[in-house]
């Protein structure tokens, strides 16, 4: 399983027409964060006529807000920044100071998603991947035989104890963990004793 969320919290402005666009990108997972993120770019343009939003979170809550400007050429757009760029868990906000001159719908459309796109570009995407957790006890010959089985399929050493046993702690891609264990048992011949720990999610 994976998810691609964004990177980092990013703002970039954009002008249309002497109409400042200020928009936010935030990694972003729960509702009740957006919504304080929201009232935070708010407060901090008190003077703004408009902060339109939307946010997707990865169990699949969506929302969007146009902010008073004409239905669906605000929040849509900037929603739909999100779902075409296939990540989650975020939320953007783009903020508007009017510059006396109309945009119209189609104008307005273009400026909400075109502020959202750049904002999402300067946060960056990383996309997350359950690993498994695992623990290996087992001797020193039998830990330099896994050596080459570690490098092999990148597995994360995360912590190593050298005493009568070695003692290891290990993260690997979930799909992996199956063939990851059937060789550990090859290599021992029973002797390794390997135990998941949990799963989590990683880079």
């Amino acid at each position: 399983m994976e998810y691609t969320t964004l990177g980092k919290e990013a703002t970039v402005t954009l002008t249309e027409k002497k109409s400042v666009f200020i928009a936010t990108a935030f990694p972003c997972a729960e509702e009740d964060k957006a919504a304080a993120l929201i009232n935070e770019v708010r407060k901090k343009h008190p003077d703004a006529r408009h902060t339109a939003f939307a946010y997707l979170l990865s169990d699949g809550k969506a929302r969007c807000s146009d902010d008073g400007e004409p239905q669906g050429t605000a929040g849509v757009p900037i929603l739909g920044v999100i779902q075409k760029g296939g990540f989650t868990d975020a939320l953007i906000t783009v903020t508007r100071y009017f510059g006396g001159i109309l945009l119209g719908a189609p104008g307005l459309v273009r400026a909400y998603g075109g502020a959202a796109r750049d904002a999402v570009k300067a946060a960056g995407t990383v996309t997350y991947q359950t690993y498994t957790e695992f623990e290996v006890r087992c001797g020193y010959s039998d830990y330099q035989k896994l050596l080459p089985l570690i490098k092999h399929y990148g597995i994360k050493e995360l912590e190593t104890g050298f005493g009568e046993s070695v003692n290891c702690k290990f993260a690997v891609k979930e799909s992996l963990y199956g063939e990851i264990e059937k060789k550990i048992s090859e290599i021992g011949s029973g002797r390794i004793i390997a135990e998941v720990m949990g799963s989590r999610y990683g880079v």
